[in-house]
């Protein structure tokens, strides 16, 4: 199974034109509610650009292969094979003829579901064991979110929304680890590493202004250097690239959620130009705004 090097396999699908000139045919659907997300994914030729996400991610292949490099390993996955990414991992991939579900947990509701379930207290470490899994639930489950996507019959979305519960349960029985730790506090984005909360808050109070290094590290009272380090080390990620995925999680939500107009997102998460943010979007996402929002109805 194991094998290249890629990304998580649920935000960047990118149509890769064929020899004639002609985009090879892409079939999604996109399901987005404020603790959870599902995208389900039908795609001849795809590629998924390294990028990372503020929630919890499981990507069951359902049909074909799909190369993933998650962190520092790479695995070629095929059928009955789930990826799991962790808050802030690094991903990336890439595929011909795959059929794939990927489900996005915030880590609020993964947080509501370990003080349901008695685990631990709210201020918890969570992550994911292993990168790629087997497991027969998981892909019961995507088989089935994939049915009520496509089926849409009613109640589907109180439906989808049991499912993604369910699923959450079972990997926390099954493949997250729960630790009790005095460096996790409770903030807005979910639980934190104390010494970035009041950083975090802030980008996520102001991430369409174009905040600075400087205004960020002065929330976290820290140096720009030793900041931008401790942020590097505790998220895996820099700032700056944290907040350019915010930036586009965010326009993401407003697309499937709203409907403002592309414009008006392109404003609130800080793009001026909508040609722009079209630009960024695509390159990122592997399809314009306004296809993503149609995939969403």
């Amino acid at each position: 199974m194991r094998r290249a090097s890629v990304v998580e396999l649920s935000e960047h699908v990118n149509n890769t034109p064929s020899p004639a000139g002609k985009a090879e045919s892409l079939t999604q659907r996109i399901i987005s509610r404020p603790q959870f997300s599902i995208r389900h994914v039908i795609a001849k030729n795809c590629e998924f650009q390294p990028h990372s996400h503020s929630a919890l991610t499981v990507t069951a292949v359902l049909a074909g292969e799909l190369s993933a490099g998650i962190g520092p390993g790479d695995w070629r996955l095929t059928s009955t094979d789930v990826a799991l990414t962790n808050i802030n991992q690094v991903h990336a991939g890439g595929a011909k003829e795959v059929e794939f579900i990927s489900v996005g947990v915030t880590p609020l509701l993964v947080n509501e579901l370990v003080a349901e379930i008695g685990l631990t207290r709210t201020t918890s470490e969570i992550a994911f064991r292993a990168c790629v899994v087997t497991d027969e639930l998981i892909s019961r489950t995507a088989r089935a979110m994939a049915g009520e996507l496509a089926a849409e019959e009613l109640g589907h979305g109180a439906m989808l929304e049991s499912m993604v519960r369910q699923l959450m349960i079972h990997l926390l029985r099954t493949h997250l680890t729960v630790r009790k730790s005095d460096l996790i506090e409770l903030s807005r984005a979910g639980p934190v590493d104390r010494r970035l909360r009041r950083a975090i808050e802030f980008m996520h109070d102001n991430y369409s202004g174009g905040a600075s290094l400087e205004e960020i590290a002065s929330a976290a009272y820290l140096s720009e250097y030793h900041f931008a380090r401790l942020f590097k080390e505790i998220i895996g990620v820099t700032p700056h690239v944290y907040l350019a995925n915010l930036r586009l999680e965010r326009a993401r939500k407003l697309l499937a959620e709203t409907e403002l107009p592309i414009s008006e997102v392109a404003s609130m998460v800080g793009y001026h130009s909508q040609s722009h943010f079209t630009k960024i979007f695509k390159s990122i996402t592997g399809t314009t705004p306004g296809a993503y929002r149609d995939s969403s109805r």
